[in-house]
């Protein structure tokens, strides 16, 4: 039996300009993803796939031949399509992944909620890169895309920053854990943000993104060296106006949160997923405001964000 482990994610910083060279604040999350592999001999070549999620029920399986990875019949969905390439391109990176093995079951266990949006995806290939012994954003650029960073994630211990130049993924560990950490949480909003359709709509955009890169970098770094609350406040309220005017969007503060007195700040694609907030007051006092919101779902920064 092989086990392999990925962590989930979060873009605090450079959402959607990373995809052009912006460098990101992004942090692994506690909670993640396992992938167990167990080898039997038995006459039928068969790859056995089951997929957990946080509460142990069964919410994908399929079974594929091993030889060339194709969804057996019963088993085509769209989900197992996309495993299935997935599968197929490992073989390609790595002419002998799985070759000569009869029967073999894998089951991946998620640790956190599917629709909470922490990388699903991200772990999955980091997983399987792992198994295979490939490089996992290779297998991610020939497979779903994307900038990386959630690959990143998945196998750093600490927060990153994170860029890439022509292509290359470059990732620096850093201690962010700034003194004020005990002042911040995230809050789900209950939407699950497909990052394809994000990422689908900034590409359409025609803004000058060479700026706008530099601009967003310079707010990372100081976003990570900020050591006081409202020094950190007002950087991430500047890094949402920049985005909510390039990406013609509205900030999730002026929808959703506009009597609340802290900052709220959008993170990776907007629309869903997790917001980042910060507050002045009591733990118990800014949790009562997000319940009367009717989300319910509210982490502390220890609690999130591994390192």
């Amino acid at each position: 039996m092989n086990r392999f482990h990925g962590n989930g994610k979060l873009l605090l910083s450079g959402e959607y300009y990373v995809l052009d060279g912006a460098i990101a604040l992004a942090v692994p999350t506690q909670k993640g993803q396992l992938l167990q592999v167990t080898y039997s001999p038995s006459k039928h070549r068969i790859l056995h796939w089951k997929s957990y999620d946080s509460n142990g029920k069964i919410w994908f399986e399929s079974r594929f031949d091993i030889e060339t990875f194709e969804a057996l019949e019963g088993y085509v969905s769209q989900k197992s399509l996309v495993l299935q390439k997935i599968l197929q391109t490992t073989r390609k990176i790595s002419k002998n992944f799985l070759v000569g093995k009869e029967s073999v079951l894998v089951e991946t266990f998620l640790e956190f909620p599917r629709l909470w949006g922490l990388g699903s995806s991200s772990t999955l290939i980091h997983t399987i890169a792992k198994w295979a012994g490939i490089n996992a954003f290779d297998l991610l650029a020939k497979t779903m895309g994307g900038s990386g960073y959630d690959v990143a994630c998945a196998e750093s211990e600490t927060p990153i920053l994170y860029e890439r130049n022509d292509g290359i993924p470059r990732t620096i560990p850093i201690d962010f854990s700034p003194p004020f950490k005990n002042q911040l949480y995230f809050v789900y909003l209950g939407k699950k943000q497909s990052s394809a359709e994000g990422i689908s709509y900034y590409e359409k955009l025609k803004s000058k993104k060479d700026k706008l890169v530099k601009e967003l970098s310079g707010i990372t770094h100081k976003i990570v060296t900020a050591t006081k609350l409202e020094e950190f406040e007002k950087l991430i309220a500047k890094h949402e106006e920049i985005i909510a005017k390039n990406m013609a969007m509205q900030r999730v503060k002026d929808i959703h949160f506009s009597d609340y007195w802290g900052e709220v700040k959008s993170l990776g694609a907007w629309g869903g997923d997790f917001v980042l907030v910060t507050s002045q007051k009591s733990k118990e006092e800014t949790q009562a405001y997000f319940l009367e919101k009717g989300m319910d779902t509210f982490l502390t920064y220890d609690q999130m964000v591994k390192g």
